[in-house]
């Protein structure tokens, strides 16, 4: 395998990360790499081989192969790059999202990584954004989409099922005026800028804290009920 994302050693086996291929050239930065095609990743061959109709395209973009697959499906596909030993995918990467402006699908995106192999891949969704926008969690396969999945809900509106508490981590959770990074959201936000300032003003900044931030509990009473209940349970400072 080389050193590139899309590359194979065809039959050599796997590359072990900081294990060099006797004789090989050291690894350098790729030049003149086609804006479109070009070698894609054989994960991309492999999982379209395993899953069918799960797997409905495969393109190379500017080096890096993008393999969209079924929303329904992204949470075996996925699985299955993390868990065969022919592809080990260990490293989430990111989870993010793409609105055009032309009122095509919105994408779900997944970085995916191999550092045993050397090898990124980029898996797609896409949703039909006149339908409730829903993918499943790949939180049960990698711990770290936790916080990723719930920036995409907090931004997007996407919602990922199965994720164990799904709720806004960079708006307040009384936030009402949508997903900001949605296109269809206005650069001034929903409200006018006199609701917005009505808002801050007569809003407890108190209300934003978990309990062990608080040094006044009347603040408590101001909370939304699904934070009470939360909070009853233990919620650690952070989370």
């Amino acid at each position: 395998m080389s050193g590139a994302p899309g590359g194979d050693a065809g039959g050599a086996g796997l590359l072990r990360a900081g294990h060099a291929v006797p004789g090989a050239p050291a690894p350098a930065s790729r030049r003149g790499v086609p804006n479109r095609g070009g070698a894609a990743n054989p994960s991309a061959a492999a999982a379209a081989a395993k899953f069918g109709a799960a797997v409905r395209r495969t393109e190379v973009v500017c080096g890096d192969t993008n393999l969209h697959v079924a929303p329904a499906s992204a949470l075996d596909v996925i699985r299955w790059l993390h868990d065969d030993p022919s592809q080990q995918y260990e490293y989430l990467v990111d989870v993010t999202a793409v609105e055009q402006r032309d009122g095509g699908p919105l994408e779900v995106v997944w970085h995916l990584r191999s550092i045993a192999c050397r090898r990124f891949l980029r898996v797609k969704a896409e949703l039909d954004t006149s339908k409730p926008l829903v993918v499943p969690s790949v939180w049960p396969v990698y711990k770290g989409a936790d916080w990723l999945e719930r920036e995409c809900y907090d931004m997007f509106g996407i919602r990922f099922e199965g994720h164990p508490d799904l709720r806004r981590i960079l708006m307040w959770e009384q936030y009402r005026e949508g997903f900001p990074l949605r296109k269809d959201f206005p650069l001034r936000g929903r409200f006018s800028r006199a609701e917005q300032l009505k808002q801050a003003l007569t809003g407890n900044p108190e209300a934003h804290y978990s309990m062990e931030e608080l040094t006044i509990a009347d603040a408590f009473d101001d909370l939304p009920v699904e934070m009470k209940v939360r909070l009853g349970h233990g919620e650690q400072v952070g989370e």
